[in-house]
């Protein structure tokens, strides 16, 4: 229902919120000049404020910004120590084999139990500080160690029921002038081979032995059920003397001192390589002597060069190069005295022809002298032993463009890694025998150590 009574009419327009003449412009004009109507102290104060304010806001911007790229990134897990194990002298080195922690101390050796975190027993009959420790489980509650001493002497301990045994010293010699100090050892997972790095006046090597660890559980089984019988008997007859049964035991370290284990055997000596020298030939005709393979048509006899010739050549020569030729530092190359090597288990590159392959067991040993290109590679063939004295040549070679600086094996022994002295990091596979990648350094960077993760 329409109730509209008057007729529709535009309403008249609404004249007080227009304009005047004099602000036409109004909605051109900039917002900030408002401010410059205002007295010079209070403009200065009002920028003065404002760049407060901006500072303020970036400088909240930023600690957010920082704050939030803090919590993106990985924390880093904090551990804190378990357990505390008491020394009585300095330590200097640890190895841990089984349950055991076996820690070298400033005076002798000492073992740690890590299930009640408590000093098992001690070793310090040399009163030697021992700078370097190896240990190795050999399954029986026996586990094998071969400790470096201040001395540079080689020990090799068997840790049997909870007592130090010592086997041998591997550089022990009777003349203790004559004596070639130990700079490195490493002892073969599970305990079958032990390498040491020897050091004389003029010259290095290396020996690897091979540990007997069979015959030595079978004798600190003996020699645990005989302890075990003798303590009963002791017990029996304590028993019928005083009428009472008194529980006695005889320590341990007692009855293995009597022990006697076969020592190691000397498996092979490695030596540095040769350098290159010139030829011990006098001339082209002593050369040509030396070949009889029909392949000369002559020995020099007729030779349409006659020797006026060759001396005068030779006086050529050295006229051209007599500032070189009378230097007085003559530049000799040095015998490599330090040696990186490792053990290696059986591979198709790494198993002789009357070597029985066991997966478990090394089947060679790889080293590279400092300063040297090649990597060498050498079997633990058991019928080398005659031949330790002799100097062995590597049954395999592996060059490198720069001499190896570095190098590590991976825990399955299939992969080795080598870093030359120019920065070049080269990935092996020892199983196949042939490179898997080449990956190089920024330049002028020497690498120092490489490990595989």
């Amino acid at each position: 229902v329409n109730t509209r009574k008057h007729p529709l009419e535009i309403p008249p327009p609404s004249g007080k919120d227009w304009p005047k003449e004099e602000e036409e412009n109004f909605f051109l004009l900039d917002p900030d000049r408002k401010r410059d109507v205002l007295p010079q102290p209070f403009r200065m104060i009002s920028k003065l404020v404002m760049q407060v304010f901006e500072s303020a806001v970036e400088i909240i911007e930023k600690r957010e910004m920082l704050r939030e790229a803090q919590k993106r990134k990985v924390q880093p897990i904090k551990c804190f120590p378990t357990a505390e194990f008491q020394v009585t002298e300095r330590a200097n080195c640890l190895a841990v084999s089984g349950k055991y922690v076996f820690v070298g101390l400033s005076v002798g050796l000492a073992a740690f139990n890590t299930c009640d975190f408590k000093d098992v027993c001690a070793w310090d009959a040399a009163k030697t500080e021992i700078c370097a420790i190896h240990a190795s489980d050999l399954g029986n509650e026996c586990h094998v160690l071969l400790a470096v001493d201040e001395m540079g002497l080689a020990w090799l301990f068997c840790f049997h029921k909870e007592s130090f045994l010592l086997i041998k010293i591997l550089n022990e010699v009777e003349d203790i002038s004559q004596r070639s100090p130990c700079v490195e050892v490493v002892l073969s997972r599970g305990g079958d081979y032990a390498g040491i790095l020897l050091q004389g006046n003029t010259e290095a090597w290396l020996e690897i032995y091979q540990l007997p660890k069979d015959s030595w559980l079978t004798e600190m089984e003996e020699n645990t059920g005989a302890a075990e019988e003798l303590a009963c008997s002791e017990r029996r007859s304590s028993c019928s003397s005083v009428g009472t049964f008194l529980l006695q035991e005889l320590p341990v370290p007692a009855i293995q001192a009597d022990v006697k284990l076969d020592p190691p055997v000397l498996l092979l000596t490695v030596k540095p390589p040769k350098p290159i020298t010139g030829t011990s030939f006098k001339g082209p005709l002593d050369a040509l002597k030396e070949v009889d393979d029909d392949s000369v048509l002559g020995l020099g006899y007729n030779h349409l060069i006659k020797d006026s010739q060759w001396e005068l050549q030779e006086a050529i020569f050295c006229s051209t190069y007599q500032e070189y030729l009378e230097a007085e530092g003559v530049i000799k190359e040095e015998i490599p005295r330090h040696a990186t090597f490792h053990f290696f288990l059986p591979s198709r590159i790494l198993v002789g022809p009357e070597m029985e392959e066991q997966p478990d067991i090394p089947a060679g040993v790889g080293v590279h002298w400092d300063g040297n290109h090649n990597f060498c590679l050498y079997l633990l063939n058991p019928s080398l032993k005659d031949k330790a004295g002799s100097d062995l040549k590597p049954d395999v070679v592996w060059p490198c463009a720069a001499p190896i600086a570095c190098s590590a094996v991976s825990s399955c022994s299939r992969y080795l890694a080598l870093a030359g002295e120019d920065a070049t990091i080269t990935i092996w596979d020892k199983h196949l025998g042939y490179p898997l990648s080449v990956t190089a350094i920024l330049e002028e960077r020497f690498i120092r150590s490489i490990h595989f993760l």
